[in-house]
C-alpha cells in the first residue's frame, strides 16, 4: 500500500479530531457547567476515540502494527491536552467510586454517556467508508467484522487486567511525580501494552471501546466480550487504587519511603 493510501486515514482521523475538537468548544460555550455538560463532554471524548480507532483498524490490518501504533501514541498525547476532564473510559469513575470521589448514580450516566458517544460514531465511520475513496476501505463499510480474542477467554480477560492495572499504576505514578515529559512518557506505556497485547486480545484496555469496536463480532459471545473487557479492564483499574496506596508499591517505584504498618 503506497503513502496516497495512508493518506485517506490521515486525512479522516484529522477530520474526525477537528469535528470533535468543534464539537467541545460549541458545548463549553453553550451548554450550562454541571453534570450534563460533563456528559456531553465524556460522548465527544468518546466519540472521537472510537471513530480514530475504527481508522486505527484499516491502518493495522494495511501498513502494519508499527504505523499503528505511531499514530496511537500521537493521537493518545493530543486527547490528552484536548479532552480536560472527559476520559472516555468507564473504569476511571469506577475508581473514583473506590475512592468515594463520586457517586454511582454520577459515574453510571457518565459511562452511559461515553457508550452512546463510542457507539454511534460507527454510523459516521461507516458513511465514510461507504465512499470508498482509498483502496483500504473497499468492501469494509458493511463487512462482517471478527473478535480480537486468540486465547483462551480467561487469559484474554488476565491480560486486558493486567495491562489496564499497568497503565493505571504507570499513569498514577506519573501524575504524582508531575514528570516534565509526563504525557509522553505515559503515552509511550500505553501505546506499548497495546502493541504488546495486540496479537492476544486486541490491546484494548477500554471496555467502551472494545464494546464500539467489536460487540457482536463473530468469534466471542456477549458473555465472553463481557468476560474480557469490561470485568478483565475494570478489575484491573479498580485493584490499581489500593495497590498504588501500599508502601511497598510506593516504596519500588516513587521517591518517597513509606515505613510499613
Amino acid at each position: 500500500m503506497g503513502i496516497e493510501q495512508l493518506g485517506y486515514s490521515v486525512f479522516f482521523i484529522v477530520l474526525t479530531s477537528a469535528i470533535a475538537a468543534i464539537a467541545r468548544r460549541l458545548n463549553n460555550k453553550l451548554s450550562k457547567d454541571g453534570l450534563v455538560k460533563e456528559l456531553i463532554f465524556e460522548a465527544i471524548a468518546a466519540a472521537e476515540l472510537c471513530g480514530c480507532c475504527f481508522e486505527l483498524i484499516i491502518v493495522a490490518d494495511n501498513f502494519g502494527v508499527a504505523t499503528y501504533a505511531v499514530f496511537l501514541f500521537t493521537l493518545t498525547i493530543w486527547w490528552g491536552m484536548q479532552w480536560g476532564n472527559a476520559t472516555a473510559c468507564p473504569y476511571t469513575y469506577m475508581e473514583q467510586i473506590v475512592q468515594g470521589e463520586v457517586n454511582f448514580k454520577e459515574a453510571a450516566l457518565k459511562i452511559w454517556a461515553q457508550l452512546m458517544g463510542g457507539c454511534c460514531v460507527f454510523r459516521y465511520v461507516q458513511l465514510y467508508w461507504w465512499l470508498e475513496m482509498a483502496e483500504t476501505h473497499e468492501g469494509r463499510a458493511f463487512e462482517e467484522c471478527s473478535a480480537d480474542l486468540k486465547v483462551n477467554l480467561y487469559v484474554g480477560a488476565l491480560i486486558e487486567g493486567f495491562a489496564t492495572l499497568c497503565c493505571r499504576l504507570a499513569s498514577k505514578v506519573i501524575s504524582e511525580k508531575d514528570a516534565k515529559f509526563g504525557a509522553f512518557i505515559d503515552s509511550f506505556v500505553g501505546t506499548s501494552l497495546v502493541v504488546a497485547a495486540f496479537n492476544y486480545s486486541g490491546g484494548y484496555f477500554n471496555p467502551v471501546l472494545a464494546t464500539a469496536l467489536k460487540w457482536g463480532c463473530a468469534g466471542n459471545s456477549a458473555l465472553e466480550h463481557i468476560i474480557v473487557y469490561w470485568i478483565g479492564s475494570c478489575t484491573g483499574a479498580v485493584l490499581s487504587v489500593p495497590l498504588f496506596k501500599t508502601s511497598t508499591f510506593r516504596n519500588l517505584f516513587l521517591t518517597e519511603k513509606v515505613k510499613s504498618e
